[in-house]
Order: structure tokens, then sequence, then C-alpha cells
């Protein structure tokens, strides 16, 4: 017999927006990003995914750059989340206690959020010399959905993202990574999705940042299976799609390998 949870869980509508970023002009992002939303999203969404410093690009200048919690992109975000009765997230540069992080935030219609900081900084890009790593993994909720939060890099590391108890049903990940590693995110993504019985919902930006180094987007959600539910190379996009609840289930219960899972803990 079905346990009731998995007839109360909703399918969840969810927008990615693929976007091209301005090289570190938070204004015109943000300027953008509201134009394109309002001219893209023409039916009921949950959530809007944006990608990773999405008001900035993935610049280390974090000095310049940097937010309080509560500044403009954060009113930005609520605005953004108010206006369209979803979730809106993204990372972004936050300055707290003198550090620097690169700040995934889980912004409701509200106001409420929550944060994840990027535990692994991409020490080839000198993340690690401007940034400060996060110490907490985050599982938000969203009717009914458990969401993991991660960023860019931390799609390289299994024992981090590892889906323990199933705990998770979704791991999001926002992301600049580049065209020149796209072999890398194509095989790494389906892996994830496969190896924790979950959803994987990656969403990339496109075009080149302001170090001349190009981005071809490649952000898709992939099922427990390792089917692709969206894929996008190349190009800017903004797209809704559904995800299913009952597909997930139903993975789990053919092939109930979590269950056989390592135990593995993180320091």
């Amino acid at each position: 017999m079905e346990a009731p949870v998995y007839t109360q869980i909703e399918n969840l509508k969810v927008t990615v927006f693929q976007a091209y970023l301005f090289w570190e002009n938070i204004e015109k992002n943000l300027l953008n990003l509201a134009l394109r939303l309002s001219m893209g999203v023409r039916e009921k969404t949950d959530i809007i995914i944006l990608p990773e410093m999405f008001n900035t690009g993935f610049s280390m200048n974090s000095e310049a750059l940097a937010e309080e919690m509560g500044g403009v992109t954060m009113q930005w975000m609520q605005k953004m989340a108010y206006q369209y009765n979803c979730v809106v997230t993204g990372s972004i540069i936050i300055k707290e206690n003198n550090q620097y992080f690169n700040r995934l935030i889980w912004m409701e219609p509200d106001g409420k959020n929550q944060h994840y900081d990027k535990r692994h900084l991409f020490g080839m890009g000198d993340e690690d010399q401007h940034f400060s790593p996060g110490k907490e993994k985050l599982i938000v909720e969203l009717k009914g959905w458990k969401i993991r939060l991660a960023i860019c890099y931390d799609l390289r590391f299994p024992v981090w993202l590892r889906n323990v108890d199933q705990e998770y049903d979704i791991l999001l990940l926002v992301a600049n990574w580049p065209d020149k590693r796209s072999a890398h995110w194509k095989a790494l993504i389906p892996a994830r999705a496969i190896e924790n019985q979950s959803y994987v919902i990656a969403v990339n930006r496109v075009g080149h940042d302001g170090n001349q180094i190009y981005h071809s987007g490649l952000s898709m959600c992939l099922d427990p299976y390792g089917n692709t539910v969206y894929y996008k190379p190349e190009d800017e996009d903004l797209y809704t799609f559904s995800i299913n609840y009952e597909e997930l289930v139903k993975v789990r219960r053919q092939f109930p390998f979590l269950k056989d899972a390592d135990r593995f803990t993180i320091p």
C-alpha cells in the first residue's frame, strides 16, 4: 500500500532562466532580467531559477560588488518572488562579518528567505582567494518536494552531494560553467541524478564574461533514470516545465539501491 505522502505531493512547475549576464553591472543585469521575465513568464510557476552570480557574472571583484543581506539584489528578488508568486533563487556576492560568500538565496514570495554558501571554491579561478567557503548544506522544501541546493564547482564532489537516506528529491545547481569543460558538465550531471536517485536541475549562463571565457549554457533537468526532461545549449532561454513526483517514487521502488549505500561523513 502506498504511503499517503506520495499522493499528496503535486507536480512541480519549474522555470529556468539560462541568461546572458552583463559583466559586473548589477543595475543592468537586474533591469534586463526583470524585462525578460516580464516577457517570458506566461504561466504560473512554482520556482524561477537564475544562474550563479546572476547580478554580476562570475567575478572575483568581491569587495566592490558585494552587498549586505537585504541589499538591492535581495530586494529585487523579493519583488520578483511576490510579483510571480513563486520562489526565486540564484547566487550573489554577499559580505557578512567581514567575509565574502558566493551565496545562493532562496527567496519566497512573502520575503522569507534561506541561503546556502558555496562550499567548494574554484581554486583554478582564485575563488578561494576572494571568498570564504560555506560549512553547512541546505535542504529546502517546496510543495512537499525536498530540494538540495548547490553551486557550480560543488558538482564535482559527490560525497558532499550524497543523497543520504533519501533526504532530498531534487538537486538544484546554479552555475557559471565554461564551455571548455562542457564535457565534464554533461557527464557529471547524469551521474549525480542516477547515483542519488533524484531529479537534477542545473542552470548555467550563456555568452562571454569579462575575462572572455565563453559559456555555452547546456542547462538541463534530468530525471532519476538519467533521462532528459529539459536541455538547452548555446542560446539564452527562459523555459517552464513540470516534474513528476510519482516518477521519483517509481524509480526508488523498482531499484532501491540507496539503502545499500556507503555511509559517508564529512568533517
